[in-house]
């Protein structure tokens, strides 16, 4: 695939220059994103200042992991394993015979689990890979409740009290488009 360049086209050095902006070579990759199967092979050759960028198939980006067609498994793989090591931590602090009351439980659940799959969800809330974080949210709250696997997983937030993983997803996103609405009139 070739690409034209029009006359009025400003390069990336030239912006960086004009905002008074320095890139740090050693922290900047290139990638390629694409819908489109036949494009998985391909790889960019970025230069700036005489020196090629590197490549990378999976960049992060404030530890989000992005794959090249955005559907973020790489990010929620490791998301899933990490909810599993803080339920199996809550599992702990709940114990048999001395565990946590059910308000500490609640207020650590809340904090080790929820907060992990909230962090960025605007971005990667609509992928098809979501599903992956919520056996470990639904053993966060059969620890909160006390309820055994038989219990249907839908009634485990009421009984938790605490909102269903995808409720407070869209909640963070809709939140998020609120501030972008309000900063949006600031800015024309």
């Amino acid at each position: 695939m070739k690409w034209a360049l029009s006359r009025d086209m400003v390069t990336v050095g030239e912006n960086l220059q004009i905002w008074k902006l320095k890139l740090s070579t050693t922290k900047t990759v290139s990638a390629v994103f694409h819908l489109n199967n036949k494009e998985v092979k391909c790889e960019l050759k970025v230069n700036h200042n005489n020196e090629t960028l590197p490549f990378c198939s999976d960049p992060k980006y404030l530890r989000v992991t992005l794959d090249k067609s955005l559907t973020y498994r790489r990010h929620l793989e490791p998301l899933r394993k990490k909810l599993s090591a803080r339920v199996a931590l809550l599992r702990r602090l709940a114990g048999s015979g001395w565990g946590a009351g059910a308000k500490t439980l609640r207020t650590a659940t809340l904090a080790l689990v929820h907060s992990p799959p909230e962090y960025c969800a605007p971005a990667w809330c609509r992928s098809s890979h979501t599903p992956f974080t919520d056996p470990a949210i639904n053993d966060a709250f059969r620890i909160v409740t006390g309820c055994l696997r038989p219990i249907l997983a839908d009634s485990l937030p009421i009984l938790a009290g605490i909102q269903r993983a995808e409720l407070r997803r869209k909640g963070v996103t809709l939140s998020l488009a609120r501030r972008a609405t309000k900063l949006g009139h600031l800015f024309r």
